[in-house]
């Protein structure tokens, strides 16, 4: 086949699928998804919803529903997102398949060809993903404790034309962990308003925090309709139920469902039935809060392993949240052919080799790594296993 759109060549292998091809191998320890905990779904609950919805006076599950997401649902969703500072209604948010296509439908809707998208430096692979067959330009923007630079973020938008959207993820960054300011926050929204550009927000990580300040969403400082906010149940529900949201302006939301009737028509109405009837009848935020003490307990132990046995020279992120912490090692080192070399074959461990993450410019001397779905005793030998390979690599 020779007669492939220009697009499709922006359209690469992920790493994290190349890995994630490992994880299912028990005899593989794997830091590299960012899996929820599975013993902390609601099976039993979930189990008793599906019973309820698979019988014959319930069929209506199984029927179509409104491309734009089951009504009730989306009206449950308005709810809390009206609860963390964002006043909406129904109409105001689209079902989706979990946050990442609502980063598809947000690229399809705003960039064309050479179009310029700013995003963290590092930021979410996942998203570069989504982007890339839009055929975009990058500029990228270092991020540290704080969040994304400002000061750097307004030097590229002074001197690049097309800027046409800002991509970050505020809370507990994916790869990094790190949050965004308050400060930082209300500066990006000065600088998206001034540059006329809009920012594409995306929050799936935000109910998992383990300690420091919840602080409001982008969107809930948004004053004049340019902020596209972005929601997942992946990590507050289950993953396997592919139920995300998109919160924007009445004319963005309708055209986003547009595209999304395009791409599939409408979410999977049982899903969607089953998670609005959750919604109704259990407490999602004790569950959330049930959560928080076995994610905190792990992102400890392995910040502790970290500690006790990487080398000298390593250092990593405290995330105050989320499911990961990033780690650099001394710039010499290519973790990916550390991992290819060393970590799989010897100790069965494999971790996100850093530089995917980057739009620009890639550093091979970082990598993912996540504690969230993995068990106590493969982080304590996984990591332990890691620091031995390390050292070792550090003095070939």
């Amino acid at each position: 086949m020779t007669a492939f759109a220009r697009r499709a060549e922006r359209i690469q292998p992920s790493a994290i699928r190349e890995f994630l091809a490992l994880a299912g191998d028990p005899a593989i320890t794997s830091f590299a998804g960012g899996y929820p905990d599975a013993t902390l779904f609601p099976i039993d609950e979930l189990h008793k919803i599906y019973d309820d919805l698979l019988t014959p006076g319930s069929a209506g599950a199984l029927q179509y529903t409104a491309s734009e997401g089951l009504p009730e649902l989306r009206a449950q969703v308005a709810a809390r997102l009206t609860a963390d500072g964002m006043p909406c209604t129904a109409d105001d948010v689209l079902i989706t398949q979990g946050g990442q296509q609502g980063l598809d439908l947000t690229a399809k809707l705003f960039i064309d060809a050479g179009d310029v998208i700013v995003t963290e430096r590092p930021t979410f692979l996942g998203a570069l993903i989504a982007f890339n067959p839009c055929e975009p330009d990058y500029r990228s923007v270092p991020i540290d404790e704080e969040g994304m630079d400002m000061e750097a973020l307004e030097s590229v938008l002074r001197t690049t034309d097309r800027v046409k959207l800002i991509y970050t993820v505020p809370d507990y960054q994916n790869p990094t962990g790190q949050t965004m300011s308050l400060a930082r926050r209300r500066r990006l929204v000065e600088l998206a308003e001034e540059f006329d550009v809009v920012i594409l927000e995306d929050t799936p990580y935000r109910e998992l925090r383990y300690e420091g300040e919840r602080l409001p969403t982008i969107k809930s400082l948004d004053r004049t309709g340019r902020v596209v906010h972005l929601g997942s149940f992946s990590k507050i529900l289950a993953p396997g139920l592919r139920l995300g949201w998109a919160l924007a302006p009445a004319d963005v939301r309708e055209k986003l469902s547009l595209l999304k009737l395009a791409a599939d028509t409408q979410n999977g109405t049982l899903n969607m039935r089953a998670a609005a009837a959750y919604l109704t009848s259990f407490d999602i935020e004790a569950h959330i809060a049930s959560m928080l003490p076995t994610y905190r307990h792990k992102r400890d132990l392995m910040l502790s392993m970290l500690e006790e046995h990487f080398p000298e020279g390593t250092s990593w992120t405290r995330a105050q949240g989320g499911l990961f912490t990033w780690v650099t090692f001394p710039k010499r080192l290519d973790i990916a052919a550390v991992q290819r070399d060393l970590l799989i074959p010897r100790a069965g461990v494999i971790v996100v080799p850093g530089a995917p993450f980057f739009a620009v410019e890639p550093e091979s001397n970082h990598a993912r790594m996540s504690f969230s779905g993995v068990p106590d005793d493969r982080i304590v030998s996984g990591v332990s296993a890691m620091g031995a390979l390390l050292r070792e690599a550090l003095r070939a």
